[in-house]
């Protein structure tokens, strides 16, 4: 859609998935056996047609870079537009911006360039499957300044405690903007709004010494602002902490949850071709989603493989995550454990978590 640009920011997203996020933004860590948390967003923009999506980065950003490349398989490889990687440039002695006012003051080119009219603004730890053209064609209807996108939660769980909530009346008006743990209605950290007024308030953020823009340029003038939410239905998951990426990882072996984020559009990542997966004699596997590229050889049991994923013969694999291209030898006993990427664990070694709280091994570790 040519009225609508995105931007995905990465900046206030702190790293709280523990070793996972040793050597990597949040951002780029390893989902539902073949994905990074990023695909999700990055798919529901390119299904709405986007054509222009930058991404705020600041640290930790080289895997990110690896796995987005130019854009290809969210079709933002192009010579005009496209997809924009766009760390803060410190470059300018007279800039008293800071937080991500600073990679919007430091990138106006990007926002002057584009001819969108209108921004959508997302961060990358809201798992969903938002039709954001739906939500923009609601934001005209509403003749709003910004809509806000968010979600009733029917249980809610630790990781929405850091959520921030809304109140939002019979006429889908935003009255309220507060952080009352035991409401329901979840702001997802998406927004839509008219890319003039975007840039005016983020000039007068910056003139007023202050880095957040939901915070500062939103939630502090919603007296002023006609806010508008817009509640989206479908699937959706936090990820903000190893309890909440473990527990919502293993929801996707229900089919109904697996379904309901996968069946209603495809998510795209970046394409590795890998030869199918090789079962032999000796495995056993039960209930569990296992990538292209995996051996196995031993017993997995309601568990991810991602690709390339090697279990000996003996082994035994149980409410476990293992991430590419890790070596389980034979006679291990893994149960309840988050693996990193290219791990290896030799013969005969025993590794128990809880389903409460997994254990986790950091990526390139030899056990």
């Amino acid at each position: 859609m040519k009225q609508l640009m995105g931007v995905i920011n990465l900046d206030h997203e702190l790293e709280l998935l523990g070793e996972l996020t040793y050597f990597r933004c949040g951002a780029a860590v390893p989902f539902a056996g073949r994905y990074r948390l990023i695909d999700f967003v990055m798919s529901n923009m390119m299904h709405a047609g986007v054509l222009d999506i930058a991404l705020f980065v600041r640290r930790k950003y080289r895997s990110l870079l690896d796995h987005l490349g130019e854009g290809r398989p969210w079709d933002l490889d192009r010579k005009r537009g496209g997809l924009f990687i766009l760390p803060p440039d410190w470059n300018d002695p007279t800039d008293v911006s800071s937080g991500e006012m600073q990679h919007i003051h430091n990138n106006q080119d990007f926002f002057e360039r584009g001819s969108a009219e209108y921004v959508i603004y997302s961060g990358s730890q809201h798992l969903s499957n938002v039709d954001f053209c739906d939500a923009y064609a609601y934001h005209l209807e509403q003749e709003a300044d910004v809509t806000l996108i968010y979600t009733k939660i029917d249980r809610l769980q630790p990781e929405h405690q850091q959520c921030i909530r809304l109140d939002v009346d019979e006429n889908g008006r935003v009255t309220d903007i507060h952080h009352e743990r035991e409401h329901s209605n979840i702001y997802m950290e998406m927004f839509i709004m008219e890319k003039r007024r975007f840039l005016h308030l983020a000039k007068q953020c910056i003139a007023h010494g202050e880095s957040h823009f939901f915070r500062d340029a939103i939630h502090k003038n919603r007296s002023r602002l006609k806010i508008a939410g817009y509640e989206y239905k479908g699937y959706h998951a936090v990820i903000n902490s190893l309890e909440s990426y473990y527990r919502n990882s293993m929801d996707l072996l229900q089919p109904e949850k697996y379904n309901s984020l996968f069946r209603e559009q495809p998510v795209h990542t970046k394409i590795k071709y890998e030869v199918p997966a090789r079962y032999l004699q000796t495995a056993e596997v039960s209930n569990s989603l296992v990538a292209n590229g995996c051996q196995i050889g031993g017993t997995v049991e309601n568990s991810i493989l991602f690709r390339g994923v090697q279990v000996k013969e003996g082994a035994r694999i149980h409410n476990s995550i293992i991430m590419q291209k890790c070596v389980i030898h034979g006679d291990v006993k893994l149960e309840n454990v988050i693996l990193d990427k290219d791990v290896i664990i030799s013969r005969g070694r025993k590794l128990q978590g809880d389903v409460r709280k997994p254990f986790v091994v950091a990526k390139d570790t030899a056990i």
